[in-house]
């Protein structure tokens, strides 16, 4: 399997876990692109959200994912999904995320350091990096998804 780029972000609450699936990564032959934070330091999510979105974006399709990690996972997913073609999906177990690459198609993957361990954290990002989207009926529904996305454009 070809090794996608990964640009990864956290908020101080996720940094530590976000270390640790950094180094897992490292490891695993992937390129990792830190976009922050740095520290336990508070900061805002949404910033870091942004950050990993934004090069998302830049990249061609397919060709990278991302990783965002805050308290719950939730906050991450929020604000990931405001972006234009990204499908992030907040997964606590390896089910979702093997799923939500397969039928979603997701090129994002939230996670909750407060809700999830360490080791778990590390099977739900395998299980996400090691699937592939099935297409068939699912790209109809994911090109459902972009008709609304584009809709919302004023």
């Amino acid at each position: 399997m070809l090794r996608k780029n990964i640009f990864i972000g956290s908020d101080a609450a996720g940094f530590a876990l976000k270390e640790e699936v950094k180094a897992h990564l490292v490891d695993l032959g992937y390129v990792v692109n830190d976009c922050g934070t740095s520290s336990t330091e508070s900061c805002h999510y949404p910033d870091f959200a942004l950050h990993v979105c934004k090069n998302l974006q830049r990249q061609p399709k397919d060709s990278c994912f991302g990783i965002l990690i805050c308290g719950t996972g939730i906050g991450m997913s929020m604000c990931a999904n405001k972006f234009n073609g990204i499908r992030a999906a907040l997964c606590s177990d390896t089910y979702s995320a093997k799923m939500t690459r397969r039928h979603n198609d997701a090129n994002v993957l939230c996670m909750g350091a407060r809700v999830i361990g360490s080791c778990l954290a590390m099977d739900i990002v395998d299980a996400f990096l090691e699937n592939e989207f099935e297409g068939g009926r699912h790209a109809e529904r994911l090109a459902l998804m972009a008709k609304i996305e584009a809709s919302q454009k004023d």
